[in-house]
């Protein structure tokens, strides 16, 4: 969008509303799962997912498409990517963002931590990571892609597609970075085929280091453009990798995130996977992305882990209904069409 160029993510098989229950009780039993050995390092997004270009790598993303009623969103459109060098950020968004150069790779981030300030619970939310558009009034946060400029007087999130390549950008990746995409039997990139969109291998802690520096180097350009938080997408990427990649994996790449952005004085919102919301404190994330939580009514999983500091975004009009009636008192609800596009077509916002 960003990735977002978009469909919406589609909610991928991720989670339902048997395992959000059950990440609840969990939660509320006080039951933490254990981060698989998290090493230190850095790496890039989706839409809605959407992606600015890397710190040494990839080029940026595109956005996602049109909305329909009650019938399930399908997969979005991604913003193109940018250059091999410069860098900047479903998984979904309107039109595609303007490509930037793939950017050097940076060292990964001290230990220092700046100041980190997360988005306020319920404060009202509009979803751009497709095309940026000014916000409609009242609005307090925005999310847009990485090659964006956030919007001004607002609070800004970044959207960066981190754990698989923009459809346009797998050729820079092939050519700069060929082992650091995951790969099957015959040796062929394994595939997101809804987003057309390669998995990135997050399988050993070299190649999270050597990602982390890339995405890092996005993450670092979204605080020098002003966002004051960023969304990595793609976190359940190991759901769609024939079992190459485990959830420890994810987790372990998404700690490195979390420090990359918090030593960048950005905060980290969780995109979607109720799987992980049980490590979301040893990752680090302070906020939550939900994408379609009243669809498959996990809003109340997030909800618990996050103190009501969700963003959720609902592409049906079911969803939507499910998500205001039943908490749209406390967590920032929007009905997005699946393009996340710009006034005008199949543009769509609404919110509770």
């Amino acid at each position: 969008m960003p990735k977002h160029a978009p469909t919406p993510f589609r909610r991928r098989k991720s989670t339902r509303a048997a395992l959000a229950a059950g990440v609840v009780a969990a939660l509320g039993a006080g039951v933490l799962f254990t981060q698989a050995n998290a090493s230190s390092g850095d790496t890039q997004p989706r839409t809605a997912r959407n992606a600015t270009t890397p710190a040494t790598a990839e080029p940026t993303p595109p956005a996602k498409a049109g909305l329909t009623t009650a019938a399930k969103p399908t997969a979005p459109a991604k913003a193109k990517p940018t250059t091999a060098p410069k860098p900047t950020a479903t998984r979904r968004a309107t039109t595609a963002p303007k490509a930037t150069t793939a950017p050097k790779a940076t060292a990964p981030a001290g230990p220092t931590t700046a100041k980190v300030t997360p988005p306020t619970a319920n404060a009202p939310f509009d979803y751009q990571i497709g095309s940026p558009y000014s916000p409609p009034k009242d609005v307090k946060v925005v999310s847009r892609d990485r090659t964006a400029k956030p919007a001004a007087g607002l609070y800004n999130i970044c959207y960066v597609n981190a754990f698989q390549t923009q459809p346009d950008a797998l050729d820079w990746w092939e050519k700069n970075q060929p082992d650091l995409l995951l790969r099957d039997g015959s040796g062929t990139p394994v595939q997101d085929e809804d987003w057309g969109e390669a998995l990135l291998d997050t399988s050993t802690a070299g190649k999270r280091d050597r990602l982390a520096k890339i995405v890092g180097g996005w993450i670092d350009g979204c605080a020098k453009s002003g966002f004051q938080a960023v969304e990595p997408d793609n976190l359940d990427s190991y759901e769609r990798s024939g079992d190459r990649l485990t959830k420890q994996h994810n987790a372990a790449f998404a700690r490195l995130l979390a420090q990359r952005a918090h030593a960048a004085g950005l905060a980290i919102g969780q995109k979607n996977t109720t799987e992980l919301l049980p490590e979301r404190r040893t990752i680090g994330f302070d906020f939550a992305v939900a994408e379609e939580c009243g669809q498959y009514e996990e809003c109340e999983a997030y909800a618990a882990a996050y103190a009501n500091r969700v963003y959720v975004i609902e592409y049906t009009g079911t969803g939507y209904s499910r998500a205001c009636s039943g908490w749209g008192g406390r967590l920032s609800v929007v009905q997005r069409d699946l393009d996340v596009s710009a006034p005008g077509g199949s543009y769509r916002y609404r919110a509770c």
